[in-house]
């Protein structure tokens, strides 16, 4: 009989997942129907190349440094990922998340333009430093004050095709800015045992899965408000209204549903639907814009 030894994967592989391909592929959604809502028609593709680009690398720099400074920790939280598996030196992240980092602000700066690469920068140094290094491990508030940085990309692609910040982009940033506790809560309570031994302050562990289970609902509630500022601006029509009316109503039940179902898989679930919430949600804004229906 022959056994079969496991195998580290292709240092690419290993590369790709320090970029936490599915998160950045998420923001860059968002930037480009940022992208697509600041003007009437069709925005210059250029922009939108470039743009995007520069965003991606952005966020994959910042992925790769919540990787180094998180290596420890996850340990115990994710032990798959590659400097726990010993697969990449500390060395080559820095390195990586570096060329990563220089390389987006040359391109948004480059051919761009440099307000867009301002706040991008904001936005890394927000998440890989002041979220990862310090807020993460300093208060159970982590993530919704750390969530401002993750709430940005639909502002950047604003920027990135008019170079203003708009009001109607902030609008946005807030709608990711409230959907992001009650969308990495329910993921939190899940893991809550896990998060205690590494001595990370997530609200279900300084506070109880009960007072974090009210707080999801209470946020459900607020973002389902906040998604209807965009109509109640002018900014969308009556596609977009319906859309974010039933996806908050889901949001409510899912956040129902782990108040009376109090089991983990009941959490994931809500977690899970939080993100085809944003991705339909947004997605709705986008319709909205090419295919306008008022009232």
């Amino acid at each position: 009989m022959v056994t079969k030894v496991a195998t580290a994967p292709s240092s690419w592989k290993s590369y790709l997942e320090l970029c936490k391909p599915n998160v950045v592929a998420e923001m860059l959604f968002t930037a480009l129907v940022g992208m697509l809502l600041a003007v009437p028609g069709i925005p210059p593709l250029q922009n939108v190349a470039y743009g995007l680009v520069g965003i991606a690398f952005a966020a994959a720099s910042a992925a790769a440094i919540n990787h180094l400074i998180d290596q420890k920790i996850d340990g115990i939280l994710n032990p798959h990922r590659p400097l726990p598996q010993h697969y990449l030196k500390s060395s080559e992240v820095i390195a990586f998340a570096l060329v990563l980092g220089v390389v987006s602000m040359l391109v948004l700066v480059l051919k761009v333009n440099i307000l867009t690469a301002i706040l991008t920068f904001v936005s890394l140094f927000g998440y890989a430093i002041i979220y990862t290094l310090w807020l993460k491990r300093a208060t159970p508030q982590n993530i919704v004050i750390g969530g401002a940085f993750g709430a940005m990309p639909p502002l950047l692609g604003w920027c990135a095709i008019t170079g203003t910040v708009h009001p109607h982009a902030l609008l946005l940033v807030a709608i990711i800015f409230i959907w992001t506790p009650p969308h990495f809560w329910p993921l939190a309570i899940a893991k809550q045992e896990k998060y205690a031994l590494v001595n990370i302050p997530m609200l279900p562990v300084t506070h109880g899965v009960e007072f974090t289970r009210v707080q999801i609902l209470l946020y459900a509630v607020l973002l389902l408000f906040v998604t209807l500022l965009p109509h109640a601006t002018g900014m969308t029509g009556l596609i977009y209204l319906v859309f974010a009316a039933l996806l908050g109503a889901g949001f409510i039940y899912f956040a129902l549903l782990m108040m009376r179902n109090k089991d983990v898989k009941t959490a994931m679930l809500t977690f899970w639907f939080s993100i085809i919430y944003i991705t339909l949600l947004f997605a709705a804004l986008l319709i909205d814009h090419y295919v306008r229906i008022n009232l």
